[in-house]
């Protein structure tokens, strides 16, 4: 990362302002005063969330290839992937976007549930 000076003897690096940035409204007035690190911009960067192959997928999820090959043409909930060539990644926020879809808290209570259901038909 590149850095350069303030006139200060500061150092400061990218996307660091040196000193107040003052955000203007519409008609020039300020309205906030900022002191310290600027965003210039967002960068998604693959090494926070990487294309997986389907083995590295199997030990990251703790699942077998052949149950990852399943849930990739599952009629009903399919496991979103990418087709390169003859090679099958998964990127890992998507895999654990479809893995939170099937998120369970506690067994069910089937007493209670068909005592509900039974209670509102009658």
């Amino acid at each position: 990362m590149g850095t350069e000076g303030n006139g200060s003897g500061e150092r400061i690096g990218a996307g660091q302002a040196a000193g107040k940035c003052e955000a203007r409204a519409g008609l020039g007035q300020p309205v906030a005063q900022i002191r310290g690190i600027l965003a210039e911009r967002v960068v998604m960067s693959t090494a926070l969330d990487p294309f997986l192959s389907l083995q590295a997928l199997a030990t990251y999820s703790g699942l077998s290839r052949r149950k990852l090959r399943d849930y990739l043409t599952d009629p009903t909930h399919p496991l979103p992937c990418y087709r390169i060539g003859g090679k099958i990644v998964v990127r890992r926020s998507e895999y654990d976007g479809w893995a939170a879809s099937y998120r369970q808290v506690g067994q069910p209570d089937v007493d209670r549930v068909v005592s509900d259901v039974v209670r509102d038909l009658g």
